[in-house]
């Protein structure tokens, strides 16, 4: 079985996100929802598709700014479904404007969405995505585990050999720190 670390070296979208991006630990919470939506997105596609059409996300949900999405009302949502850079489907574009929403309440109780993450941190696989079921929207095992791995509160998103893993050791994911 072909690994990430094994297509993504070279390509021009899967590289530069294998390389910089994935498993690395994010604290921005405009980063930590667009990863959350891209990922969210994915399901049922390619993350190729998902890549390629990162900058058309990011102009239709105005950078992922996450107090402006959480007040989409219809006008807004009409319009990103008729929008053919991005993926078109209802559901993936409700969930959106509602984890927006939900992530208002978590960065009011507490201070941000990374630092809710850190709360619940470690969790097991399967606590995590109970958690995330009863939290977010559109949140199954695999979005759960690939938004995790990608912001580096799950291990497994390089293996050890790769040039890359070494850096993301180096950045002190949440996944091998201890409390």
């Amino acid at each position: 079985m072909s690994h990430y670390c094994d297509l993504a070296p070279g390509h021009p979208f899967h590289g530069p996100y294998h390389d910089r991006e994935y498993g690395f630990p994010v604290a921005d919470d405009t980063a930590l929802f667009e990863r959350l939506v891209l990922e969210i997105n994915q399901a049922g596609l390619s993350w190729l598709t998902v890549l390629k059409k990162r900058d058309a996300f990011r102009r239709a949900f105005e950078g992922f700014a996450i107090e402006r999405i959480a007040a989409y009302g219809e006008a807004e949502h009409e319009r990103l479904l008729t929008d053919a850079g991005i993926i078109r489907n209802r559901l993936k574009v409700e969930a959106t404007i509602h984890n927006a929403a939900v992530i208002l309440g978590l960065q009011a109780e507490h201070g941000s969405f990374r630092a809710w993450l850190d709360h619940h941190h470690p969790l097991s696989h399967d606590d995590w995505v109970r958690l995330f079921r009863r939290t977010f929207r559109f949140t199954g095992p695999e979005i759960v585990k690939e938004f995790l791995m990608s912001t580096g509160y799950l291990s497994g998103a390089h293996r050890d050999d790769c040039p890359v893993h070494a850096r993301i050791l180096a950045a002190g994911p949440a996944w091998v720190q201890r409390f």
